[in-house]
């Protein structure tokens, strides 16, 4: 039976990226008037060498004083680093088309430039694995082996596969 009044709702698991962005969208647009995709597509549209250097802060959009008043582009608050920001105003140009073909339409019309410290992105601080060898391998399947439950098992393994591949070589 078609229930046309009812939303149809897609079945399974859903992306974490997805959920989250859901969540994180209303928050930037009210307290920023910005989208979580422009700060992950941000990376694409300044181009690497100003990638790290720079980062969107916020979208300003004019007051609107009625209904029927004309659309007005906003103005793009970028944070940049002081020794970059030259080279920020002379791609601003070029940062504005980029920004606007994102959007898909001329939603910003200028962009001002905020000389303040960008945090770097985190490190990776995954440590790097080793190759076990195959004594090691032959050990920790001895060790496991007595475990009757198959999922305690198949954790206990991965678990000690990834603490014996941190140990460094030379320690043993």
């Amino acid at each position: 039976m078609d229930r046309p009044d009812r939303p149809l709702h897609r079945r399974g698991a859903r992306p974490v990226g997805d959920l989250v962005a859901g969540l994180l969208d209303p928050v930037l647009a009210k307290k920023a008037g910005m989208t979580s995709g422009l700060i992950a597509a941000w990376p694409e549209l300044v181009g690497p060498r100003l990638d790290g250097v720079t980062r969107p802060e916020k979208l300003v959009w004019p007051p609107r004083r009625g209904g029927d008043d004309p659309f007005e582009p906003a103005t793009l608050v970028v944070a940049c680093e002081g020794a970059s920001v030259l080279r920020l105003q002379h791609g601003t140009s070029e940062l504005l088309s980029r920004v606007n073909g994102f959007f898909g339409y001329g939603a910003v019309a200028r962009i001002k430039i905020v000389q303040r410290a960008v945090s770097a992105p985190r490190p990776n601080r995954k440590p790097v694995l080793r190759q076990l060898r195959p004594e090691e391998e032959a050990g920790i399947a001895e060790m496991t082996s007595r475990i009757e439950d198959p999922k305690l098992r198949d954790a206990l393994t991965a678990f000690a596969r990834s603490m014996t591949s941190r140990r460094d070589v030379t320690k043993g």
